[in-house]
């Protein structure tokens, strides 16, 4: 007989323990359970985006819970077009969706930003970054060429890094915001960073980072954003005892 858990114990596991309701987001973020299900869990996808690539390949794999960082809904929205088709699908697998955006990138130990900084062999860091009263991202000190630390992001995101070779030629603290955080270069500079890994950034970040002295790595908001997904499935597959799996639908960007 297949393996199966509780839906409703699974998720109060994740609300509890990536604090979800304590950790504050974009308005709309709605992190959390966001479509249920029958009840049951026999096999766990994680994925990055809930898009509707995604949707279709969960369905066919026979995914009852699938995990995303950037959830259904972003904006009051209608059931109608992509978002319809999306609900459909999940509802007629009878597949269950939770989604983790900000309390995934977070957290101290499977959040993006905590296991990017370990991929990367990098120690001793501590939080930083903040937005609305809580650090989003890390910062600590590190030793490595800007040709180091490339080669380093290329290894661990599986694509070479974007450079803009505004500061130093080594490094001696580096700060982490994986995702869409390159407009934060005044951020970066008041961390007392040099060099600044996120995922990707506004055109002007390019320049503003040029004009300010820091280095900015744009390792691509999708790659820098596989980590959280992956590591909460894991950890869910183990305590539950259900099989789980990666969906990647990469963006390159």
């Amino acid at each position: 007989m297949p393996s199966k858990a509780s839906l409703r114990e699974i998720v109060d596991y994740c609300d509890s323990y990536l604090n979800t309701r304590a950790v504050t987001d974009y308005p709309s973020a709605n992190n959390g359970l966001q479509v249920e299900n029958s009840g049951t869990v026999t096999r766990i996808g994680a994925a990055v985006d809930a898009c509707e690539p995604v949707f279709a390949e969960a369905a066919a794999r026979g995914i009852s819970l699938l995990i995303v960082h950037h959830g259904l809904f972003w904006s009051p929205q209608v059931l109608t077009g992509a978002m319809f088709r999306k609900v459909k699908t999940a509802l007629d697998h009878d597949m269950a969706v939770y989604s983790s955006h900000l309390p995934l990138d977070l957290h101290p130990e499977i959040g993006n930003n905590a296991l990017l900084a370990k991929a990367l062999g990098l120690k001793k860091w501590e939080p930083a970054f903040p937005y609305k009263g809580q650090p989003i991202g890390l910062k600590g000190a590190a030793a490595l060429s800007l040709e180091e630390l490339s080669r380093r992001l290329e290894k661990v995101l599986d694509c070479a890094p974007h450079l803009c070779p505004g500061g130093p030629a080594k490094t001696r603290r580096i700060g982490i915001v994986s995702g869409g955080a390159g407009s934060e270069i005044a951020q970066a500079v008041t961390e007392g960073v040099d060099t600044f890994i996120t995922g990707e950034g506004p055109h002007w970040s390019y320049t503003a980072a040029e004009e300010q002295g820091i280095n900015v790595f744009y390792g691509g908001h999708y790659a820098t954003e596989t980590f959280g997904v992956k590591a909460l499935a894991a950890l869910l597959s183990k305590k539950f005892r259900v099989p789980w799996e990666f969906i990647d639908h990469p963006t390159g960007l």
